[in-house]
């Protein structure tokens, strides 16, 4: 959101800036141009001075001989003028061919001066004198229609160049007018975006915040980009933890609540279960027993150990016993209980098919752990992969070090038939089973004495078949403690 604030107040700078010197240079343009117009206005006027004045010369050659001629000192003053006009017009700045225009036409007045000179000094020659005074006339009517058509000429241009610098300026007032009104509109709009674009998103992590609150631990805040939606994603990591500990804590004061329980259960339960037991097991041995009796006498005492081993596991779920940490290598654990316990006990527990066990053990540091509980949750964990393979298959245990060197991986794979997808994140619930005669205690057992070693245990289908556990646990040094 801060880039986007950015660029668009960075937009609306140069839009701005860049109208504002577009009206800068337009005013600086038409007031150049309004100052030639200017001072062109002011030529005209003198041009138009000057044909004047060379008009009333070209009366007073036409009145000389009659009632109403001037007198010698008027005509020789109007002279005087207009060769007085011409100089000045060239106190202005002019282009080589204006200037060039201006040398000919103070030429051509020249000659007209000399040919009035001559008409005023030539008295006693009435022939002579009238000739030259029709020459002067002549070249006065002819420099008329030069100065004339000059000016015709300067006043078409110099009213094409007023209408254009008037256009001009109309256009910037129009540009200013624009900026004047639209700024505050477009600072306006550009406020509302900016606004919509930070209320929304509080809005709606307010929202999540108080769902949240409300007991909705399963919200999530989706939708929202740039800083807000690293803000949405650490909302979400936050939900998810609160939900996580949460769930911890429903799971720990249950584990209180069973535990007292299972307290109960066994002070109520063990001592006549056992009295049963014992009865039972004296009863089959009496002779006058049928074979029959003994048969189900003999299969009560079995039950009745099943029971004693379900109230044992009960007891270690409800209140586990802490971990007594020491010094153990995981691949050596793993190498015994393949090699000690499976062999012995799993032979009862799989069917006829051959089970391939496949061992991919890497270099791992050693760690501090329970060995005895890490037994307990491999054998786990070794038995489960071998009822899911009655018919034979293969087994493979791998371990690993994380690449930050901090936590040992291990991976059990099978494979079976795998687990429902709907079911999986049943796996490790207590008393959730998929056997027949399961207690859904094992794995949820595992779980427990792999927290208390600080680590974590997950389960998921292979692409191929099969289920996939992974443990995680820390690799710790001597004289860490578990949690």
């Amino acid at each position: 959101m801060k880039r986007k604030i950015v660029l668009g107040l960075a937009i609306y700078s140069v839009v701005f800036s860049l109208a504002g010197v577009y009206v800068i240079h337009t005013i600086r343009s038409a007031t150049t141009e309004l100052d030639k117009l200017i001072t062109l206005h002011q030529v005209e006027i003198l041009r138009e001075h000057y044909l004047l004045q060379i008009k009333k010369v070209q009366s007073d050659l036409t009145l000389m001989g009659t009632p109403y001629s001037r007198s010698f000192d008027t005509i020789v003053k109007n002279v005087m003028n207009m060769g007085g006009l011409i100089d000045t017009c060239f106190d202005c700045h002019h282009s080589p061919r204006g200037t060039e225009r201006l040398e000919a036409l103070k030429k051509q007045t020249e000659t007209y001066k000399e040919s009035l000179s001559r008409v005023l000094t030539v008295r006693a020659n009435a022939t002579r004198r009238a000739a030259e005074e029709d020459a002067a006339f002549r070249v006065g009517e002819e420099l008329i229609a030069k100065v004339g058509e000059m000016i015709s000429f300067t006043t078409s241009r110099l009213g094409d160049k007023t209408v254009e610098a008037m256009s001009r300026i109309e256009r910037t007032k129009y540009i200013l007018y624009g900026l004047v009104a639209i700024g505050p509109l477009a600072s306006a709009a550009l406020g509302f975006v900016f606004i919509m674009g930070l209320t929304r998103p509080v809005k709606v992590l307010v929202e999540s915040t108080r769902k949240l609150k409300g007991g909705d631990l399963d919200h999530r805040v989706v939708g929202l980009t740039d800083e807000f939606g690293e803000l949405a994603t650490a909302f979400n990591e936050m939900a998810g933890s609160l939900k996580e500990q949460v769930q911890k804590m429903q799971r720990t004061e249950q584990m209180v609540v069973v535990g007292e329980l299972a307290a109960g259960l066994a002070h109520e339960i063990k001592n006549p279960m056992a009295g049963i037991k014992v009865a039972m097991s004296v009863l089959s041995e009496e002779s006058y027993i049928s074979p029959e009796d003994k048969s189900v006498l003999q299969k009560v005492v079995a039950e009745i150990t099943q029971l004693e081993g379900l109230m044992k596991n009960f007891l270690n779920f409800a209140k586990p016993q802490k971990p007594r940490l020491e010094s153990v290598n995981v691949n050596q654990v793993l190498n015994n209980t393949l090699a000690f316990h499976l062999k012995h006990q799993a032979a009862e527990a799989v069917g006829s098919g051959k089970i391939e066990i496949v061992k991919e053990f890497g270099e791992l540091p050693p760690t501090q752990a329970d060995p005895t509980q890490l037994q307990q949750v491999f054998l786990n964990l070794f038995l489960n992969a071998l009822h899911a393979m009655p018919r034979g298959g293969e087994l493979g245990v791998r371990t690993c070090l994380d690449e930050d060197g901090k936590t040992i991986r291990i991976e059990f794979s099978d494979t079976g038939s795998g687990i429902r997808e709907d079911l999986v994140n049943k796996v490790f619930q207590p008393f959730f089973t998929t056997k027949p005669k399961g207690t859904g205690l094992g794995l949820a057992i595992s779980r427990q004495m792999i927290e208390q070693h600080d680590g974590a245990i997950a389960v998921a289908n292979r692409p191929g078949g099969g289920v996939l556990f992974t443990i995680r646990l820390p690799v710790k040094m001597e004289g860490a403690a578990a949690v």
